[in-house]
């Protein structure tokens, strides 16, 4: 019998991080019927999150998983079975994400909200090419229903709503990267809404008789912490389009504290590029401005505060993807498999956070300020 090593008494832990029937899991989700190849459900787990989240190629992973006693399976069998273990990875994801206590503000009218992200990665080695990977997810049963990959370089390959398959009714929540006239119009020319971090130098905004918006002079009306204001506003037509699209600002003044952090980090950031720091980005840098073409009856100013909300909460964990993905071996280009690479860098993204939560525990000051509503980085 083979003595237990510190990683294996590491990886039991990570067991008890995971959803109470994560065994269960696996069969109710259709991803595994039968082991063939692996030790044990563990086992299977534990190969395949090497290669998703490690960045072992498939060979690699074959070769160590076998040696480790974990799983006898070629490369072919493991990308079939990482195929097969989509469903049961996004379960995964789903109790994680329920454990956390994530809530969601409730949905009107049948809008579909969805998760916006793009996130760039690399081929492993100093020559690797890096990668764009655009992807969204859907909540609030969490699945990724868009993947693209194309190459980060070169037209075409941008941060932008354009790229992303719209229905009726979808409403894409997503940072200030995709604050573009372009991705926005394609949005609502297909029936769908955007709620978006505004980006006022890159999203150029009207009033009703087609005067540029007075960004600060509105927002310096907003000058309690805590206050909330709207202000109604035309995006102009972008390229090919005869038509202005009607939007909203919904807007927060941050409290004194937030405000100050982010200063400090927008300074920190441009002393590190050696860039000159833009003055009306810092004046801005005191309220979150938010971007919706939803019209008020169907979410008021809070309420798309609230769902933005949402997707900052989640930023928390895309942030570790993205982090793991750029060291991360290249997703397939089948879609299946796509989607499962997303779910298993997601996967241990919140795994990260539950860690992260456990260990808050142990610290006197960590358990009270993590449980505030809303965490302080929100307002940064």
């Amino acid at each position: 019998m083979t003595k237990p090593t510190l990683a294996d008494g590491n990886w039991d832990y990570v067991l008890t991080l995971l959803p109470a029937d994560w065994q269960e899991l696996a069969k109710t989700s259709g991803g595994v019927r039968r082991l063939r190849g692996a030790e044990s459900l563990s086992s299977l787990l534990r190969t395949l999150l090497l290669h998703v989240a490690h960045g072992c190629s498939l060979r690699t992973t074959s070769v160590v998983a076998k040696a480790a006693g974990w799983a006898s399976m070629s490369d072919v069998a493991l990308l079939n079975k990482l195929r097969l273990c989509e469903k049961w990875l996004q379960a995964l994801c789903a109790g994680l994400l329920a454990e956390s206590g994530l809530s969601l503000p409730p949905v009107h009218r049948g809008l579909r909200m969805r998760l916006v992200d793009s996130t760039i990665i690399k081929e492993p080695g100093d020559t690797g090419s890096p990668w764009r990977v655009l992807y969204s997810l859907r909540v609030p049963d969490w699945q990724c229903d868009f993947f693209r990959l194309s190459s980060a370089k070169g037209a075409g390959n941008s941060e932008s709503f354009k790229y992303f398959s719209i229905k009726q009714g979808d409403c894409l929540l997503a940072d200030r990267g995709f604050s573009h006239l372009a991705g926005i119009d394609h949005v609502h020319r297909q029936g769908g809404f955007v709620i978006v971090r505004l980006h006022d130098q890159s999203t150029p905004l009207e009033n009703k008789d087609g005067t540029p918006v007075k960004l600060l002079d509105w927002l310096t009306q907003l000058g309690e912490p805590g206050q909330v204001g709207e202000l109604k506003v035309w995006l102009p037509a972008a390229k090919g389009s005869k038509t202005r699209v009607a939007a909203r600002l919904c807007a927060i003044r941050k409290s004194f504290e937030a405000a100050a952090l982010a200063e400090r980090k927008l300074k920190r950031r441009a002393s590190r590029k050696q860039s000159e720091l833009n003055e009306v980005t810092l004046e801005h840098s005191a309220w979150i401005v938010v971007l919706t073409t939803v019209a008020p009856e169907i979410l008021s100013e809070t309420e798309v505060l609230e769902w933005y909300r949402v997707r900052w909460q989640i930023e928390l964990a895309f942030k570790r993807l993205k982090s793991l993905g750029d060291v991360g071996h290249l997703p397939k280009r089948n879609d299946v498999s796509s989607r499962a690479w997303v779910y298993g860098k997601l996967l241990i993204a919140l795994l990260t956070e539950k860690m992260q939560r456990h260990a808050a525990a142990f610290s006197p000051w960590g358990g009270r300020w993590l449980e505030q509503d809303p965490p302080p980085e929100f307002l940064a």
